[in-house]
């Protein structure tokens, strides 16, 4: 049961609330004033504050910033009868997680109170693992942007409505949607997570669809697919910007009415599977390219979230080191506190192209190497000995600097065309040769799917030969 702190110098206020939400089920205490409220708090925390500003002996701005101090992950919203800028906007900074003016009504609050526990609950430890341990990752951040995945995963997950998750790799998509399942009506039924890049083409339509004994060579027996396996459930379609346009058209059909057929098959056989798709792709440029269906396009794209990369949240850096590291401190037995100042100013500065998972593989292997109670630089190997994106950019820029010049010398009415295409072909080939033509390796290396890849080394010139 969620135990609420009210904070009012009004005695009777102080009694509806107790009487309306005790009513909805919450354990609800209250103080008069600041100074009641902390010493409320420290015999038992709660899940959640609901504080007026205006009160005798200690302000609800004061009391809200003594609280944060105290308790940083605590929820408070504040409420006044008195709006103003200055106060909403100072009550923010303090950390209140938001702002109501008197008069309000009490589904007004009901419902922020419900948004701000289900935030709480999303943000906190999850297990998302099949062996139920107690230790598994959960999602982290406390910046405006993750805030507000916080606040739309509440708000779709009970729902069956396919979401669409985009971001970059190492952005944590698939946590994103395990904590949707989780938050879900299906959350006692399977969750199946399927990456449709790493499985080879040719196997893509039996894996989901299963197939009839004898639908094609080696089909010795029939297959049940993923969508059937799953029926009830919950899938999570990862690099769906990978998957072959012959199998959208199947896909699309099991989005629309639950329906599909094995390959090979001519039963009509129903799933009722919800969808929780990803990529990392620009799907509205594949789809101009007609390699990914417009009408899977918008059957997709009504619930979309988009995760940001660690760039554009570096408010997050902090938090996620310190996650790590207590993680890893339980992990290896250690006794590492925190990093250093100088080894987080060096984090915030980096660009991090593998995003939170390029975070968690740094400071895994630093706290291996650690023997002090703190992080530092010398521990993680940093910076990293192939530098920030834009030194390797710069790099690459000056090693084609030179014959970039004679290409231009050359001239042509097709030049852009030809040179782009005649480097990404010697690309290809130099990185199969390296790789001695493993494709799982040299898509690996060149940081493409192993099916971009497959086009690559097929869409070969005219003049040229196998």
């Amino acid at each position: 049961m969620d135990k609420i702190l009210v904070v009012d110098d009004e005695k009777g206020v102080c009694h509806s609330f107790k009487k309306i939400l005790g009513r909805l089920g919450y354990d609800v205490i209250t103080a008069n004033n600041g100074i009641e409220a902390i010493e409320q708090a420290g015999k038992d925390i709660p899940s959640l504050v609901v504080m007026d500003v205006s009160m005798p002996k200690m302000d609800g701005l004061e009391t809200l910033q003594r609280l944060k101090s105290l308790y940083p992950d605590l929820i408070v919203i504040m409420m006044t009868a008195h709006s103003t800028c200055d106060r909403a906007i100072t009550a923010m900074k303090y950390g209140a997680y938001d702002y109501l003016t008197k008069p309000f009504d009490n589904a007004q609050l009901i419902s922020l109170i419900e948004k701000a526990l289900m935030d709480k609950r999303i943000s906190t430890p999850v297990t998302f693992d099949e062996t139920g341990d107690e230790k598994g990752d959960r999602i982290i951040g406390r910046s405006p942007a993750m805030l507000e995945i916080f606040k739309k995963i509440g708000q779709v997950a009970e729902s069956d409505v396919t979401v669409l998750l985009r971001g970059e790799t190492g952005t944590g998509k698939e946590l994103i949607a395990r904590a949707i399942y989780h938050h879900s009506k299906r959350v006692n039924k399977p969750f199946l997570p399927v990456n449709c890049a790493a499985i080879p083409e040719n196997l893509l339509e039996s894996e989901l669809f299963g197939h009839e004994k004898g639908a094609f060579t080696g089909a010795d027996n029939k297959k049940i697919g993923k969508f059937e396996q799953c029926s009830t459930g919950t899938m999570f379609l990862d690099e769906i910007g990978d998957m072959p346009i012959s199998i959208q058209a199947k896909w699309l059909r099991v989005l629309q009415d639950g329906c599909f057929q094995r390959l090979g098959g001519k039963e009509t056989i129903k799933t009722d599977v919800r969808i929780i798709a990803a990529t990392n792709k620009n799907l509205e440029e594949l789809r101009d390219e007609k390699r990914f269906r417009d009408d899977l396009y918008w059957r997709l794209n009504v619930v979309s979230i988009y995760i940001p990369p660690l760039r554009e949240r570096p408010d997050d850096v902090d938090v996620l080191v310190q996650y790590f590291i207590k993680k890893f401190s339980r992990d290896f037995e250690k006794d590492v506190n925190g990093a250093s100042s100088d080894l987080l100013k060096e984090f915030k500065k980096y660009d991090w192209p593998g995003n939170v998972r390029e975070l968690q593989s740094i400071v895994q292997r630093g706290m291996l190497l650690c023997q002090k109670d703190f992080l530092s630089p010398e521990d993680c190997e940093w910076p990293p000995e192939k530098g920030t994106e834009d030194s390797k950019s710069r790099d690459i820029g000056k090693l084609l600097s030179d014959a970039v010049d004679e290409l231009l010398k050359k001239g042509g009415a097709n030049i852009y065309k030809e040179a782009v295409s005649a480097f990404e072909r010697l690309l290809v080939k130099h990185a199969m040769e390296l790789h001695k033509n493993n494709q799982v390796l040299t898509a690996k290396f060149l940081g493409i799917s192993r099916n971009t890849l497959r086009e690559k080394i097929d869409n070969k010139p005219n003049n040229q030969s196998d």
